[in-house]
């Protein structure tokens, strides 16, 4: 109680404690902004990417239980470009890119919706909000996007390493698989890939945000310049790769021509660990690993100046 009679709310938070933070509050970054720049640079980064995806699959794809086909990533990219030029590395890029877009969209825009909700009074996300908020963000774009595109394009790969290629473009591929499969040829591996998508984006969120809140210190404004958003990016995508790579395999097998070898996600698993080995589970890691690096790099990197633009002329505040 005050001398003047009022009474002191004891939980409230005082003034001069908050005009005492160095930044003030932090900016919050408005969906629509979010899904326009995670778009744009989605398409972008999967353009200067797939090669090393295409490489990724392809030994992934290559099982033990058969004569392997390829001797490592050097050996991969040597026969295919023997047999199909340069252009071979990127067979699929069309299935990929036209879900690339709307699935970075998806991610950032629910990452943003879900973040401006979760951050204290100071707009400060926490490391295990952040991550909560990454699980989110990658369970929704494994659904509505990530499942159809990823088992189109493992198809497509596949098909192409077949003795008498079936699939001559990206819509026959997909009236294809749907004639003959139905929808649900579109959305094998599904559990698997909510699993993958939901560890990745909680992963790569969680050390983001860890690094920028160690960054930005008691600003929480304060600005990250692309060289360092670029470098946050890649040891976010390092840590996803080690963290989730037993995942990728068995959603790329459960998505693969063959994926009626497995009666689930778990029995997958199980018939690769008995007949390759832990080691099985981590095929395809070193090629995974350079791409995802330079692939959150440069989303991020991106992303970021991307927003930097849309805030100076959409003013949603």
């Amino acid at each position: 109680m005050e001398g003047n009679g009022k009474f002191i709310n004891p939980f409230r938070r005082p003034q001069c404690l908050a005009a005492a933070t160095p930044g003030g509050k932090a900016k919050l970054t408005h969906p629509g902004k979010a899904i326009l720049a995670g778009g744009l640079a989605g398409g972008i980064e999967i353009c200067i990417t797939f090669p090393t995806e295409y490489v990724k699959t392809q030994l992934q794809l290559d099982e033990k239980a058969n004569p392997p086909k390829y001797r490592g990533i050097g050996d991969c990219v040597k026969q295919t470009v023997r047999s199909h030029g340069v252009r071979g590395l990127y067979r699929g890029l069309s299935s990929l890119l036209y879900g690339s877009i709307p699935k970075s969209a998806v991610r950032f825009g629910m990452f943003e919706f879900l973040s401006n909700h979760a951050r204290d009074e100071a707009g400060r996300l926490d490391s295990t909000r952040g991550l909560l908020c990454g699980l989110g963000a990658g369970v929704m774009e494994a659904v509505v996007i990530v499942c159809p595109m990823e088992t189109v394009k493992v198809k497509f790969i596949h098909d192409q390493s077949s003795v008498k290629p079936q699939y001559r473009g990206f819509y026959h591929g997909v009236s294809e698989i749907i004639r003959t499969q139905g929808i649900r040829g579109i959305y094998q591996g599904l559990t698997a890939t909510v699993l993958k998508q939901g560890s990745n984006q909680a992963i790569r969120f969680y050390v983001m945000t860890s690094l920028r809140n160690w960054y930005k210190g008691d600003n929480p404004n304060r600005t990250i310049n692309p060289v360092l958003t670029g470098t946050f990016g890649a040891i976010a995508g390092a840590a996803s790769v080690f963290g989730n790579t037993p995942l990728d395999v068995v959603k790329t097998r459960m998505q693969g021509l063959e994926a009626h070898k497995y009666k689930s996600t778990l029995d997958c698993a199980v018939k690769i660990m008995r007949q390759e080995g832990l080691r099985g589970f981590y095929k395809g890691t070193v090629p995974r690993l350079g791409r995802v690096c330079l692939d959150v790099a440069i989303v991020f990197i991106i992303y970021e100046e991307v927003v930097k633009v849309l805030n100076a002329v959409w003013k949603t505040e």
